[in-house]
């Protein structure tokens, strides 16, 4: 699809258009040490966009763990918060939705909660360049579901065929082509840092 086509722009948020995902993972893991869970860095860059509850409940059946997968995660989101001050825009991304501010109706689709995603947006300066914030707070079925996609464009007015999305994971990725949208994956993008993988 040409630049022409497209009517509406739609960013994933952490790992961006925000660099937090090293800050995610480094709360992550101080709250799965502490409770001895096992989550590997790799499995965690591989699951940007699943709620941390559903990364924990999953995490519980399989290991097999005596959590409670809600506290663990509100565990996992209080750990996060300090760190929040050190995240930066994503420039190549942030560029692209700084170009298209005033021209093209604009959202952000996370799997992030909106009492974390908006003050982190607003931190860095762009909460008001979009016309909708979807979080996982938002839709009962998070990514790979379409749902957090196609609720965006519903709230900023334009058709998901004439939507582009702009992701970092592959389940990311996923629930953007279900949406019938035109993926974007930043990893590809010159000058956003590859997502990190342990050695």
């Amino acid at each position: 699809m040409n630049d022409s086509e497209i009517r509406g722009l739609i960013f994933d948020c952490d790992g961006t258009l925000v660099d937090t995902m090293p800050l995610h993972w480094r709360a992550w893991n101080s709250v799965c040490k502490r409770h001895g869970i096992i989550f590997p860095e790799e499995r965690f860059y591989a699951l940007g966009g699943v709620p941390s509850v559903k990364i924990l409940h999953m995490l519980k059946d399989e290991q097999g763990l005596d959590i409670d997968p809600v506290a663990v995660s509100r565990e996992k989101e209080e750990a996060y918060i300090p760190l929040m001050p050190e995240a930066k825009l994503i420039e190549p991304i942030a560029a692209i939705a700084r170009d298209a501010q005033g021209r093209l109706p604009m959202a952000v689709g996370t799997g992030g909660r909106a009492k974390y995603i908006k003050p982190l947006l607003e931190s860095v300066g762009i909460l008001d360049w979009f016309g909708a914030v979807v979080t996982a707070d938002d839709v009962e079925n998070h990514k790979p579901a379409p749902d957090t996609f196609l609720k965006a464009a519903a709230l900023i007015g334009v058709p998901a065929e004439e939507c582009r999305a702009y992701e970092d994971t592959d389940l990311g990725m996923e629930a953007i082509r279900a949406a019938g949208m035109e993926a974007v994956d930043v990893r590809a993008i010159p000058g956003v840092l590859p997502t990190p993988v342990a050695s």
